[in-house]
């Protein structure tokens, strides 16, 4: 069977753990060429040194998602490599649960900053340079926080941001071959995740006595897997017809 993304180069922010680095390694698998963003550079080394292990194509560039002069960097560096950028896998974020009264000016516009503006300048990167191809695929991380707002005020307002973003970059470019959706996981077993169910950030506990209220929580988390072959689904021709769209990944617990 022909693998799905052959030939195609893919940006993934965030990628050294978690959901980015299991899109990743997916991606690779399936015949991309992987160019892997994150903060931590051994994280970031370890996950590249096992997808070259594997046989396929990865770079990893140590980066600051939030960075503009680090987004331009990671697009030039992976044409210069890679001959072009196909898909852009904006997974990269953060975010605590605190409530309104707990959240400064200062910490809202950090969480702004990462997970709202970050997604904007690559997507606009992105499609500067799909523009002239007429092709592209964008995938943006968001959270099914961002349409059950449930804990975490900044947390929540950018992924919904985020989702009405995707929106708009879908409009702009519906008809053609450049596609935007958004991937909305729910609780999935990632490190973050593993802090808030813990308490080890703001507003954890507070998050999961609201989860227990509104999400079937007996339902089992996902895995960044499963995460992963949804991204894999948008990512490539086999949803050619679907853009604009918010992909809820939760096995039903926020229905």
């Amino acid at each position: 069977m022909e693998k799905l993304l052959l030939g195609k180069t893919a940006i993934i922010t965030g990628a050294s753990k978690g959901i980015g680095k299991a899109v990743a390694e997916l991606f690779a698998e399936e015949g991309a060429s992987v160019v892997l963003t994150a903060r931590g550079k051994h994280e970031l080394n370890e996950t590249v040194a096992g997808i070259k292990a594997a046989g396929n194509n990865a770079i990893g560039i140590v980066s600051d998602a939030n960075s503009a002069e680090g987004c331009k960097n990671v697009f030039a560096t992976a044409i210069k490599e890679f001959g072009q950028v196909d898909i852009v896998v904006n997974n990269a974020g953060y975010g605590d649960m605190s409530s309104i009264e707990e959240t400064t000016d200062e910490h809202f516009l950090e969480v702004v900053n990462i997970n709202l503006v970050s997604t904007f300048r690559y997507c606009r990167e992105a499609v500067q340079h799909f523009m002239p191809r007429g092709e592209g695929v964008i995938i943006n991380v968001s959270s099914v926080n961002g349409e059950r707002p449930i804990c975490g005020v900044a947390y929540t307002a950018t992924k919904g941001a985020v989702n009405t973003l995707t929106k708009n970059i879908a409009i702009r470019f519906a008809g053609t071959r450049i596609r935007c959706n958004a991937l909305s996981p729910g609780v999935t077993e990632t490190s973050m995740a593993e802090a808030w169910a813990s308490g080890n950030l703001p507003g954890g506990s507070l998050m999961m006595e609201h989860a227990e209220k509104y999400a079937n929580l007996s339902l089992p988390p996902t895995k960044p897997i499963d995460q992963a072959y949804a991204a894999l689904y948008l990512a490539s021709d086999n949803s050619r017809a679907v853009t604009g769209q918010v992909l809820q990944v939760c096995n039903g617990a926020f229905l």
